[in-house]
């Protein structure tokens, strides 16, 4: 017996290494299980920060409706496993597809895009909002198997590219500065925003917060594998404590009560940590329901800022990893270039069908590939590895928002890092690229960065006489914001 179950193994072995190479790349079966859990635990943040970016905002449907829900609250645990699920899905159809150690999930930044500037227009519903997910993720499969992916991505300036990136990161960063309460509009209305309440950090939440964001930064600093899990768990822990004898409840609707807690009641879930997951959220998306709401030119428009956002990050992303991986070829391109690009598109329309946001490559996975992961194998074990988390979905409602949101303020500064490839001095793309970053977290909109920073970058390249330089599509879609900006006063002229 025991000479037989030997035999199985090995055979196992020599299949797994047969078909994801793993010998040929100069790894071992051990070693790619150990890359695939490293990058899971650096990941797994999402399941978290998911829910907290989608699920807390109503769309501007009949009711005002959250994400899997009606209008009396979140339901995060929901949100959770769907989130897990459809990441766990992609980043095993990645590694068996793609043979690459890359895993996939739902991209922070662009669910920011579908909640703050897509759910919350006139008459959209979630189910609109993620429709154009699908569409986002479709025609980008379209574009990898047309090969037109490279006039797509020549067309937008590489200092635009970046801007949309860094002001992603101000406006993600901003949120969870808001969200937890660090930052909020004062009672006098005097300024815009002040620090904590009337102007201190007060109360207890607020410390959670400040005590969960300088751990996140020391262990990003000191290179810890998993901070970001790690800030959001201890940060949680010490809320529980505090809730436990405290007793502060939650923030009313009226902002009364400002030092209880702003969303989540830190408490150990009285139905256990442990539930079958809830995967109602699957399918309930409508893929033209928003032409109807918003119209055809403000569609596309959308569609094409979740493409920007999604497209570049992730051809970024796989030659990064690529190279970390030492996998790229002479030219800088990894293997299975085409297989890649082909999954994480798919992986974009899943995330839409989910109602999860789209899903993307992350860049997290170069901390498996970091501990010797060089295989699909990884990314199996990883997909594994959130597909056993959507038992888990309960644990997040017992996060507030106190501890979570230090992460999107750590991941806003990773974004920000970008800022460098600016050329800041080279008015001809500096102020569109200025433009871009400034307004994403000053008007709430990525929507209306991206489109301020396209029609300053044309209008500088007509003024300075070098309208020939403007590629045909930047042409097309800075006049396509033009229309989107004037859609009110021109519906207000009509009588619409």
């Amino acid at each position: 017996m025991a000479q037989t179950t030997t035999s199985t193994a090995q055979s196992a072995g020599g299949f797994l290494d047969s078909f994801f190479k793993i010998t040929e790349r100069g790894s071992t079966v051990g070693t790619e299980i150990r890359g695939g859990l490293v990058t899971f635990f650096t990941m797994s943040y999402i399941i978290v920060l998911n829910p907290l970016i989608i699920g807390t905002v109503q769309d501007n449907g009949f009711g005002g409706n959250f994400l899997g829900g009606g209008s009396e609250g979140p339901n995060f645990a929901m949100i959770a496993a769907a989130t897990a699920l459809v990441a766990g899905v992609m980043s095993i159809l990645m590694g068996v597809v793609a043979n690459f150690p890359i895993a996939l999930a739902a991209g922070l930044g662009l669910n920011a895009v579908v909640a703050y500037s897509i759910a919350t227009l006139p008459g959209m519903t979630w189910p609109d909002a993620m429709g154009l997910v699908v569409l986002e993720g479709l025609i980008i499969l379209v574009l990898v198997l047309t090969g037109f992916r490279a006039a797509v991505f020549k067309a937008v300036p590489i200092e635009l590219k970046t801007a949309i990136s860094v002001g992603i990161g101000l406006f993600i960063a901003f949120i969870g500065l808001v969200d937890s309460g660090f930052v909020r509009i004062p009672a006098s209305l005097a300024t815009p925003v002040e620090l904590g309440v009337s102007g201190s950090v007060a109360g207890w939440p607020l410390l959670v917060f400040v005590v969960g964001l300088l751990l996140a930064i020391v262990l990003m600093a000191r290179k810890v594998r998993g901070a970001l899990l790690i800030s959001i768990l201890s940060s949680t822990v010490l809320a529980v404590i505090i809730e436990s004898f405290a007793k502060l409840g939650q923030q009313p609707i009226d902002g009364s009560n400002p030092t209880a807690w702003r969303l989540g009641v830190p408490a150990i879930p009285e139905g256990g940590i442990v539930s079958a997951p809830d995967f109602s959220l699957l399918g309930q998306f409508s893929l033209f329901g928003s032409i109807g709401k918003i119209g055809i030119v403000a569609v596309v428009l959308l569609v094409f800022s979740l493409l920007l956002a999604d497209f570049f990050d992730t051809m970024g992303t796989m030659v990064a990893v690529g190279g970390e991986a030492g996998l790229l070829d002479e030219e800088g391109n990894p293997p299975k270039s085409k297989q890649i690009l082909v999954v994480d598109s798919i992986a974009a329309a899943a995330g839409g069908m989910g109602s999860v946001s789209s899903n993307t490559s992350y860049i997290e996975s170069a901390a498996g590939v970091g501990d010797g992961a060089r295989t699909g194998l990884a990314s199996v074990v990883t997909g594994t590895a959130f597909l056993l988390a959507t038992f888990l979905s309960p644990l997040v409602e017992m996060v507030p928002f106190e501890a979570a949101t230090p992460a999107l303020v750590v991941v806003g500064f990773l974004m920000v890092m970008q800022v460098s490839g600016i050329d800041w001095k080279n008015y001809e793309v500096a102020i569109p690229a200025f433009l871009t970053i400034i307004l994403m977290p000053f008007t709430y909109s990525i929507t209306a960065g991206m489109g301020a920073g396209f029609i300053a970058f044309v209008v500088l390249k007509v003024a300075n006489g070098k309208a020939k330089q403007v590629h045909p599509l930047m042409w097309g879609t800075a006049l396509l914001f033009i229309a989107y900006f004037t859609l009110g006063p021109i519906k207000s002229a009509r009588g619409v």
